[in-house]
């Protein structure tokens, strides 16, 4: 009876590679995406990218905490390891069954990166990912273990090491090497090692105390003290240096149980919940906060209408600017950076170019003004989601001590859009309604991506990152008290909650509302980031969400005898944009309180309105009779208005009535504007119009412009543009994640070439001589060419592939694997398997072909 025979162990990392299917390569270049940029052309090449320096580093900047120490841990282990090993070094003598549990997750993740291969009983770290996390003086492991016996020892004299030996009580040997093994021997035997620590001095084991969890080295006199003595003689410590010991690695592991970690973390931290609400009000209050989002971000724009702040001359807001905004828009400096920031991230403000350069909206704010009121949320959530330019570090200091401001340069943190998403994903993965505890979620994240080397600056960042997304989130409306909404679920790409179709906010309870059940419905996000295709899909689905949530813009007011009037919702543009010249906002809100004033209905008398069109239109869109005192304030500020006319002689003022240009001459305030009579009823002035204007008014006066004609001027604001412009593109952080289509190119591609570079080949057709086969050392082959031209078109016959040399015009050569389609004019048609795609190559370019060898099996 024949038995199968085992697969030969991988001898390298580029055997284990080849060994795998296409789904295991495709989860390899999805996790590590540098590798297929460029398409390598082989296997071969592939193993060695994936173990460059920089691609490992970035491999191990992306593993989680429990996967990161066992990574650890095989650095420290015997090369190669055994299953069995790796386990007693991360759970210890008495062994952890949450450790155990765990860890053919975190061998299978190292596996799939390509971090460690071989099988259970060879498991091999990476060249250079050993190099990075082995202990060494100058990079001392997380694990805190030194050196092993065998490397602590490998400066020292023979004598000393017979010394040591006899002291430790064991026999003595022939050579350096022997004595070694044999103290690295009892250094690992737990039975002989309680034996030999039984004996030492209390003192002694203290020392060893101090040690043991590192850091491993110690500094020691010329005249060790006793308590050192005793250890030095039996090479529980060994010297590195003058003056410095070290703890042996087997030493250590033998005091720790056999940990290689003080605290494995093989579980992530819960994210807990601080508070429960009922789904129906987060999204209601998700809903309020979208509004009050687009409000802002409108009265931002509206204030920039006519031109925005100039641009510093290194870029971005001055301080005074952005107080100036925070004012303007009634928030604090931070706040003002968010909105500044995020109507920058959705392409709606711009630098104008202009010599004299400014802020100003683009062309598209226009278009985005005319879109429902769910879909410019959905604007502004989609570019705020992938945006990397980061406002919460406007006013602080760059690496060379410069103020960062906003909008300037700086702002960029390629990993912003990452943790953004994570933080909503992990609030995804609560029940609904639930409010997380943000402690658990930094907790959670500093597991899911720790620092690796106390690189303490990039886990802050993550840290402030990721209280910033839950800040940010809840202005923009993608929570709800501080839980994530419908519409915010759907946002990420995650389906919709159960109780999405209720449409019905139901209202908070009163007293303990935090203890209500929640839904323990859970609908996790995607684990990373969607393509641009799939985010517009889900862009799509949470306005669809959110726009039932929105009220409907009203068209009527409610006029009050203080002359004000209340919007008490959002109003139709016409409307709120008529109101908003006629009248001051006073207060903003879930209601809009608008103040009449004598200045304000002058503003829009002066954009053209007449008397009867403001009492017109008062009456329209007012569900309450026109107050008294409205009404006569209309009349009494149209009655003065245009009284006086103002012209430019350099300027001029005319007013048929002479008594009042006898006033205004009699007022000591004139006396800035240099009047003088021309006529009865007519004033010249040295100021120009505008000034002159502005001057009267400051006196209590309405005058109105006029043209050279003498017509009125109607002074409307005049809306500035920017250029057309597009939206910041975010900064990348890496290669983007490859999507299938191009994942399963790249597979064939590389597997075509390393079928050209390891497949074995069949002699030509040329009797004795041998001239068709591959030459020795992977050469490519040699062939005449009326053998090339035979062979080419017998297999355009057969369909056959070939293995072919060529070389290109610039005169390089290369192996390339190909199908010929057709052989016509001196040229070969084929499908190139190495380049994936169909090329054209001329023949006598084309050095020899040989036949691939048929695939046993």
């Amino acid at each position: 009876m024949s038995t199968e025979e085992k697969p030969a162990a991988p001898r390298s990392l580029a055997e284990a590679l080849r060994a795998r299917d296409d789904d295991s390569l495709a989860a390899l270049l999805r996790s590590r995406p540098d590798l297929i940029t460029p398409v390598p052309t082989d296997l071969t090449q592939l193993a060695t990218r994936a173990g460059t320096r920089a691609s490992v580093v970035r491999a191990l900047e992306r593993l989680d905490r429990f996967a990161l120490q066992t990574a650890q841990a095989l650095a420290v282990a015997p090369d190669p390891a055994s299953y069995a090993q790796l386990l007693g070094l991360l759970a210890g003598d008495d062994g952890d069954p949450a450790v155990a549990a765990a860890l053919p997750r975190a061998v299978g993740v190292l596996r799939e990166q390509a971090l460690v291969w071989g099988g259970d009983d060879r498991l091999r770290l990476v060249r250079t990912a050993r190099e990075l996390l082995a202990p060494s003086p100058q990079h001392p492991s997380p694990t805190g273990l030194g050196p092993t016996v065998q490397e602590a020892t490998a400066g020292m004299s023979p004598g000393r090491i017979q010394e040591i030996v006899a002291e430790a009580g064991l026999p003595s040997t022939h050579d350096a090497v022997s004595a070694v093994a044999s103290l690295t021997a009892l250094f690992s035997d737990r039975a002989r090692m309680r034996a030999l620590l039984a004996d030492a001095p209390r003192e002694s084991l203290q020392v060893l105390e101090r040690l043991v969890w590192g850091p491993p080295y110690g500094q020691v006199t010329a005249e060790p003290a006793p308590r050192l003595r005793w250890l030095l003689d039996r090479g529980l410590l060994l010297p590195t240096a003058p003056g410095t010991v070290v703890l042996p690695r087997e030493v250590a592991l033998h005091l720790r149980a056999g940990r290689a970690h003080r605290a494995p973390e093989p579980v992530p931290p819960a994210v807990e919940p601080a508070a429960a609400h009922r789904p129906q009000v987060v999204d209601a209050t998700a809903a309020g906060q979208a509004l009050t989002a687009l409000a802002t971000v409108e009265e931002l724009l509206k204030e920039w209408d006519e031109g925005g702040p100039a641009v510093l001359r290194a870029g971005g807001l001055s301080v005074r600017d952005l107080k100036r905004t925070a004012v303007a828009l009634d928030v604090p400096e931070p706040v003002a950076a968010f909105w500044v920031e995020l109507a920058y991230a959705a392409g709606l403000i711009a630098s104008d170019g202009e010599a004299d350069e400014r802020y100003a909206a683009t062309p598209a704010y226009d278009e985005w003004l005319e879109r429902p009121p769910a879909e410019r949320w959905g604007r502004l959530a989609e570019a705020w989601l992938a945006a990397t330019r980061t406002p919460g570090l406007v006013g602080g200091r760059d690496a060379k001590d410069r103020t960062l401001s906003a909008l300037g340069p700086g702002l960029d943190r390629s990993a912003a859009p990452e943790v953004r998403h994570r933080v909503l994903g992990l609030l995804a993965a609560l029940p609904e309604g639930a409010a997380p505890d943000a402690e658990s979620v930094l907790a959670r994240l500093r597991w899911e991506r720790p620092s690796r080397g106390g690189r303490d600056t990039e886990e802050d960042l993550r840290a402030r990152l990721a209280r910033w997304t839950l800040t940010e989130a809840e202005l923009l409306g993608v929570t709800g008290r501080g839980a994530l909404s419908a519409h915010g679920r759907a946002l990420l790409g995650a389906p919709a909650p159960a109780h999405a179709p209720e449409r019905t906010p139901a209202p908070e309870p009163e007293g303990p509302g935090d203890k209500l059940p929640v839904h323990h419905h859970r609908h996790p996000a995607p684990a990373a980031p969607l393509s641009p295709a799939e985010q517009a899909v889900a862009t799509a689905a949470a306005t669809r969400l959110l726009a039932p949530l929105l009220p409907e813009p009203l068209d009527h007011v409610l006029l009050q005898a203080d002359l004000t009037a209340v919007a008490p919702g959002p109003l139709h543009r016409p409307l709120a944009e008529t109101l908003g010249v006629l009248a001051e906002v006073e207060s903003k809100g879930g209601a809009t309180v608008y103040r009449f004033t004598p200045a304000s209905v002058r503003r829009a008398l002066d954009a053209g309105r007449s008397a009867s069109d403001l009492h017109a239109f008062l009456a329209e869109h007012s569900r309450t009779p026109v107050p008294q005192p409205l009404a006569y304030l209309i009349d009494d500020v149209a009655r003065r208005h245009g009284h006086l006319r103002v012209g430019a002689a350099s300027a001029y003022v005319r007013c048929d009535d002479d008594a009042l240009l006898d006033e205004i001459l009699a007022d000591k305030r004139a006396a800035g504007l240099r009047l003088r009579r021309l006529a009865p009823t007519v004033l010249a002035a040295q100021a120009d119009p505008a000034t002159l204007l502005e001057g009267l008014r400051g006196m209590g006066f309405a005058p109105a412009a006029e043209s050279v004609e003498g017509d009125v001027l109607i002074t409307r604001a005049h809306a500035h543009r920017t250029p057309p412009r597009t939206a910041p593109e975010p900064v990348p952080d890496g290669p983007p994640v490859p999507d299938a289509t191009l994942l399963a190119a790249a597979i064939r591609a590389i597997k075509a070439g390393d079928l050209a570079a390891t497949a074995p080949r069949e002699p030509g057709a040329t009797g004795s001589s041998g001239a068709g086969a591959p030459p020795a050392g992977g050469e490519p082959p040699r062939t005449g060419p009326a053998e090339t031209l035979a062979t080419v078109q017998a297999a355009v016959l057969t369909g056959q592939s070939l293995w072919i040399g060529y070389v290109n015009a610039e005169g390089a050569a290369s192996r390339r694997v190909i199908a010929p389609v057709r052989v016509e004019g001196g040229f070969v048609t084929a499908y190139d398997h190495t380049a994936d795609e169909v090329r054209t190559f001329a023949l006598h370019r084309i050095t020899g072909v040989a036949e691939l060898a048929d695939e046993e099996g």
